[in-house]
């Protein structure tokens, strides 16, 4: 699995985990709905500043999202969300 699918794999877990609608997640990301869905369906990638809001907001660290690990714990502040 490259790693836009694993990306976009854990970033529809997360989505649905907080009960949130793809235009809800793009709404507090910058995105409309059909960016968040091309991003989930690993047809489309992310900036860094985006990857870095998206792991602020889930409270996950961003080598989860990349697939780098599969540990989520955040290392970052205690801010949480954007």
């Amino acid at each position: 699995m490259n790693v836009k699918d694993i990306f976009g794999e854990r970033l529809r877990e997360l989505r649905q985990k907080a009960g949130l609608q793809q235009n809800e997640l793009g709404e507090k990301i910058g995105l409309s709905s059909n960016g968040v869905g091309m991003m989930e369906r690993g047809h489309r990638g992310t900036t860094i500043e985006k990857l870095v809001i998206l792991a602020k907001y889930f409270h996950v660290s961003t080598d989860y999202l990349l697939g780098v690990t599969d540990d989520p714990t955040w290392r970052g502040g205690s801010d949480e969300g954007t």
